[in-house]
């Protein structure tokens, strides 16, 4: 079989079970590790990669408004498409969605399972290469445990020899056209039941090619699982970092501040190129500091003109997601509104729940406070309202050059 030259390969990333087995108030995809949940780890991981031309998550029809809220500001991600009652048919509708929006499709597509959220770049890449060789490729692992066969009254029946047995995992890697022809096919013939596209791309005929897996792509399932990933995750996050930042804005006409993201009713407002909310600004800066990425305005210069009223939480959020695109997570964020008026107390339970949401940490490691400078200074002659923040951030130990 020829390869095909600078092929264009999609990754559909299959989110559309309920994952009951793994505990907790949401499908297992959606549950947070380290910060994050599952499926955004997951999707990023193809969305950077650099041979993936897009992303298709196929999810289930009540997570529309999850999944958007999951995947945003991602890039490459395609509109979603609904899953079904088995993977067999969620990976089927994944696929008439391609065929759907780009006539033929792609020339390759990858199907992952959504609870594999540490695949490494190297392993897609091989995934990649192999689909250019072979209709259908997938990764697997050597058995290094014996298997035994055992019959219904649980005795062992026979020992299998484990130097022709592989485990499989994914991404599972296809050509677009022969998948789906085979999809097609096995639906015709009313088999629906089928585990893994290679079963599928087997059923119809296909010889699969292996690749080497890796022991760390790990699925997802019971909660145990979730319980080892997490503590995995934060293991791997040596590099304990602080970040500071600080800003002032002088009042002007209006009749309310933004303070933290929450509209305070005052008699003035604040003078500023955007919404002038010093919390968030001080907040932003403290993270950028703490990745040692600048400030706040080499990421949003007040010269520009589309920055001109913008609310805050756009530029607290630019900076949580440059954490969580190195790897990293936000472990508590401190910040204190210096003015004599208006009064934070009444407010302080408001911006915390604000910053909380905007930057996915829990309330329980936002902290505000709020002090005067006992009528001394611009802020005592109420002239206008000062922050300081800080931010500790984890990331993954790295050994950097210098500079």
């Amino acid at each position: 079989m020829s390869e095909v030259a600078n092929p264009s390969c999609v990754a559909i990333v299959v989110a559309a079970g309920r994952g009951t087995r793994a505990g907790g108030p949401l499908p297992k995809q959606y549950q947070n590790i380290a910060g994050e949940p599952v499926l955004r780890r997951t999707l990023r991981l193809f969305a950077t990669h650099p041979q993936i031309t897009a992303v298709l998550a196929v999810i289930h029809s009540d997570d529309s408004v999850r999944f958007a809220d999951t995947a945003r500001d991602l890039p490459k991600i395609l509109a979603p498409a609904f899953g079904g009652a088995t993977r067999q048919t969620s990976v089927r509708a994944g696929l008439e969605a391609l065929a759907a929006a780009g006539g033929t499709g792609p020339d390759l597509v990858l199907v992952h399972d959504a609870a594999r959220p540490y695949t490494s770049p190297d392993l897609i890449a091989r995934a990649v290469a192999a689909a250019r060789v072979a209709d259908a490729a997938v990764p697997v692992l050597a058995v290094t445990d014996t298997v035994k066969r055992v019959d219904a009254a649980g005795i062992v029946a026979e020992t299998l020899d484990r130097a022709a047995l592989r485990t499989v995992q994914t991404p599972q890697a296809f050509r677009f056209a022969a998948l789906r022809a085979a999809h097609a096919a096995a639906a015709a013939a009313g088999v629906e039941t089928l585990t893994d596209d290679a079963a599928v791309m087997e059923w119809a005929g296909h010889p699969v090619a292996t690749f080497e897996g890796e022991s760390t792509n790990v699925k997802l399932t019971t909660p145990d699982d979730m319980t080892r990933a997490a503590g995995a995750a934060l293991a791997d996050l040596l590099d304990v970092r602080t970040g500071t930042g600080f800003d002032v804005h002088a009042f002007g006409p209006g009749d309310h501040v933004m303070l933290g993201g929450v509209a305070v009713p005052h008699g003035a407002g604040l003078v500023g190129h955007s919404d002038a909310d010093v919390g968030l600004h001080a907040l932003t800066d403290a993270l950028l500091g703490a990745l040692c990425d600048g400030d706040i305005g080499a990421h949003f210069p007040p010269s520009d003109p589309q920055w001109k009223g913008a609310s805050s939480d756009r530029f607290l959020a630019h900076a949580v997601e440059k954490v969580t695109a190195r790897g990293g997570r936000i472990a508590h964020l401190d910040l204190t509104l210096i003015c004599e008026a208006p009064k934070v107390g009444p407010h302080r339970d408001a911006i915390r729940g604000a910053i909380s949401r905007i930057t996915g940490v829990p309330l329980a490691r936002v902290s505000v406070k709020a002090t005067t400078t006992e009528k001394l200074g611009f802020a005592g002659r109420r002239e206008g309202i000062a922050a300081m923040a800080s931010a500790t951030i984890r990331l993954p130990f790295e050994d950097e050059a210098e500079g």
